[in-house]
């Protein structure tokens, strides 16, 4: 570990820009770390519309219905698998 010290930050956005310049292993001392959990921790959500076929829907619908899950959870459930797969391809 670097004696270079973690600056202060106007904003969240110069935060941003400065961590995708640099590493943390040049700031931080990793071995010394301690594993910390956050059990009522909720990510953030943004409400959204989106257009789907009708007969989309009715599948999703009867599938989620099958598994006794909600049909917007089955989506996202859906959706992260979906986008979880892409980027582990790049």
């Amino acid at each position: 570990m670097s004696d270079k010290k973690v600056p202060r930050f106007e904003n969240e956005e110069k935060e941003r820009d400065f961590w995708a310049e640099h590493d943390s292993v040049d700031y931080l001392d990793w071995k010394r770390g301690e594993r910390t959990i956050f059990p009522r921790l909720k990510p953030s959500t943004k409400t959204i519309s989106l257009r789907l076929p009708e007969a989309l829907l009715d599948d999703l619908k009867y599938i989620a219905n099958k598994r006794d899950v909600p049909y917007q959870s089955l989506l996202k459930i859906y959706l992260a698998e979906r986008v979880e797969d892409e980027l582990r391809m790049e």
